[in-house]
């Protein structure tokens, strides 16, 4: 009687640990810190003033020149300075103390990148540097002008080659 008690409390065991262990060894996708969004984020440098928010580079199909379209935040009291590095170019942006300056919608122009070098579809290394904080690299999307959002983003009002084939019907397939 004795072994039947231990070998149901064993099996008991292994079902409960069966049903749960996987949880103890098996990262949490919900953890996973990630942007979702189009563009990225830029890491927080500590102590810069600019925060940059969904960065993403819409390109000629060439990739010769790109519109940067991203949300520059300053929560401070002061007005700031952003400089943008890529390849040997680099640039400039002010951003107005306590305010949020949005490159790429109606309100604001997206910033003009020369020479990215960077077709649709790879990224391109920026380096983002704020106040008196170490800047920081980050790998910007560049995409096309094929999604309806960024269609009027294309560099010197491109247009996209967006034609896309459309797969022929499988057959016996009703659709």
């Amino acid at each position: 009687m004795n072994t039947r008690a231990l070998a149901s409390a064993a099996l008991a065991g292994l079902v409960i640990l069966g049903a749960t262990g996987c949880q103890a060894v098996t990262s949490q996708a919900t953890t996973i810190i990630y942007s979702p969004a189009d563009g990225v984020s830029v890491p927080d440098a500590e102590g810069a003033p600019i925060e940059i928010r969904n960065a993403v580079v819409i390109a000629d199909d060439e990739g010769e020149q790109g519109n940067l379209a991203a949300a520059l935040v300053n929560r401070t009291e002061s007005a700031g300075t952003l400089t943008l590095e890529w390849g040997d170019e680099s640039t400039t942006v002010r951003v107005p103390a306590d305010s949020v300056v949005s490159l790429g919608t109606a309100a604001e122009d997206p910033l003009l990148l020369d020479a990215i070098d960077t077709v649709p579809g790879a990224t391109l290394p920026i380096y983002f540097q704020s106040g008196d904080a170490e800047g920081v690299l980050t790998e910007v999307p560049v995409l096309n002008g094929c999604l309806e959002q960024f269609e009027d983003l294309v560099p010197g009002n491109g247009s996209s080659d967006c034609e896309k084939e459309t797969p022929a019907p499988v057959e016996g397939e009703e659709h």
